[in-house]
């Protein structure tokens, strides 16, 4: 998908569906993601590899992001920050393009997933602190139906959906996976 259809069909439809997330019984811990999109021709979108040390979600595929601090002005400024402490991507270089609906995560965390968008994607460094690597994937291979896959589990006598999306010997799952799908949602016409 290139850039001009991406903007068009992005700023021009209303999402048919979206995912459902995961029913907290507790007030969220407010949290942000970036979903980097780069390219003209043939878009694709940013991931990370989540350092395998990490307690939580160690050696799983992301998007830069995390909680909301208190120097953080609004959610946005906290997936800019983090996109800048993890991957070395300055805010200056995303161009903020949208944001998705929040998506509550068994973690405890109600994630917003913002879309931004970068003309010159610059060296990128991952802080080994929180990132093993960083890659990229087409953004057609990742709203493509097809590529799209969803088991059921059964939590607490509940069935719950966990997504997942393959590329090349990777595995983007979870609410990682639930982000892309729900933008999936809003391209396809």
């Amino acid at each position: 998908m290139d850039k001009t259809t991406f903007f068009s069909r992005f700023h021009c439809q209303t999402a048919r569906h979206s995912e459902p997330d995961y029913p907290l019984r507790h007030s969220a811990r407010q949290a942000a993601v970036m979903m980097t999109l780069f390219g003209e021709d043939e878009l694709e979108m940013l991931f990370t590899v989540r350092a395998s040390h990490l307690r939580h979600h160690g050696g799983q595929i992301s998007f830069p992001g995390g909680g909301r601090e208190p120097a953080d002005s609004d959610l946005l400024a906290t997936a800019l920050r983090e996109c800048e402490e993890e991957i070395a991507l300055p805010a200056s270089h995303i161009t903020p393009v949208g944001q998705l609906s929040p998506y509550k995560t068994i973690s405890g965390f109600e994630v917003t997933p913002f879309i931004g968008w970068t003309a010159q994607l610059p060296a990128l460094n991952a802080d080994p602190s929180e990132v093993e690597s960083i890659f990229s994937v087409p953004l057609a291979h990742l709203i493509h139906p097809a590529n799209q896959h969803v088991h059921w589990v059964n939590r607490h006598g509940r069935d719950f959906p966990i997504y997942f999306i393959p590329w090349t010997d990777k595995l983007i799952w979870g609410a990682t996976a639930a982000f892309i799908r729900n933008l999936s949602h809003l391209l396809r016409v």
